[in-house]
């Protein structure tokens, strides 16, 4: 097979046309032309994006990657808030994409998101074969610290001494 770089991106739930339009076609523009792709592929779907760029035989595939990630870096301005493409893994094209669902109901999505993540990814990454999983779609758990600057002050504490506390 020929040294393929493969870019997946999560869409939140758009629509096939909006993820086409919105995501797919930015980073295949992005993509087209750089030194030594042959061809570039991209499947749209629900919330998704995956485009295939393909390399000259013989190309050395950590430097394509980082020509894609150069790229991608350049085309990040142009997709919509909050989109981040992630390279896929260092497989062969003749590989499957299999997507599995994993019910929940609406008001529990963050408790299936959190069993994806840390339950079934770390699982499905054990079997031998399996090169990557990238859990989509659910709500990812967030942290979310509200300051309140009236307690600050009475307690002598200031917002670089939240902000420090928080990043260590």
């Amino acid at each position: 097979n020929r040294p393929t770089v493969t870019v997946i991106t999560e869409s939140g739930g758009m629509a096939p046309e909006e993820v086409e339009q919105l995501v797919t076609f930015p980073i295949e523009t992005a993509l087209n032309g750089m030194p030594g792709v042959v061809s570039v592929r991209s499947v749209s779907g629900i919330g998704l994006s995956i485009v295939y760029a393909s390399f000259d035989w013989g190309a050395d595939i950590y430097r394509a990657r980082q020509l894609v990630t150069e790229r991608l870096d350049a085309a990040a301005a142009q997709l919509p808030g909050g989109l981040r493409p992630q390279l896929g893994p260092i497989s062969s094209i003749m590989g499957e994409i299999m997507l599995i669902a994993v019910p929940a109901p609406a008001k529990d999505a963050q408790t299936a998101r959190a069993w994806a993540d840390f339950v079934l990814r770390p699982r499905l990454l054990s079997v031998p074969g399996v090169a990557q999983v990238i859990p989509i779609g659910g709500e990812v758990r967030q942290f979310r610290v509200e300051p309140d600057p009236v307690r600050m002050a009475q307690l002598g504490v200031t917002l670089e001494q939240i902000e420090s506390t928080l990043r260590d």
